[in-house]
Parts: C-alpha cells; structure tokens; sequence
C-alpha cells in the first residue's frame, strides 16, 4: 500500500503552481509570520494573510532557476515524518 499522500495541487495562470499543505509550527514562528504580514500589508498598503506572507519570504529567498537543473542535481526530497521547518529561511531575515 502507498502511504504517501500528495496535496492538492492547482496550476495557476501565471505558469507557477499551487500546493495546499498543513505545517505544525510553534507559535513563535507564527508571531514572525504576524510580523511579516505586517511588514507587507505596509509596503502594499493593503491587508495581506499570513498564506501571502509565508509565500512572500518562500519567493523572496529561493534560489534563481532552482527548476532549471538537470534531475542528477536536483536536492533530496525530505521523506522523514521528523523532519521541521528550521531549514526553512528564518522571516527575520537569518539563517
């Protein structure tokens, strides 16, 4: 039996995709995506969600042409059930 689940994913006009998933994370974190949401709804003067802060910092800090690499270079998928989000950017701006 497969005991992988694949989330929902939508292409999206603009040539990029969509991907719904659910993330534990310690209410710290969810202060710094607070934070972030603010930060953004000033700079777009506008109210933003915390969905548009997180893909906000996630498109901020990616690699240019991350896509572009031939599948021998692509990273490992994380498979582990442990694994966390501390490799994921910091919002403040550290590693």
């Amino acid at each position: 039996m497969n005991d992988r689940v694949t989330p929902p994913m939508h292409a999206l006009p603009d040539g990029e995709a969509e991907i719904s998933l659910v993330v534990r994370l310690p209410w710290e974190d969810v202060a710094r995506l607070g934070q972030e949401a603010g930060r953004l709804a000033a700079q777009m003067q506008r109210p933003v969600t915390l969905d548009e802060a997180v893909s906000n910092r996630l498109r901020s800090t990616r690699p240019a042409a991350a896509h572009a690499k031939p599948a021998g270079e692509q990273p490992a998928a994380v498979t582990s059930s442990s694994a966390s989000v501390a490799s994921l950017p910091r919002l403040n701006g550290t590693a």
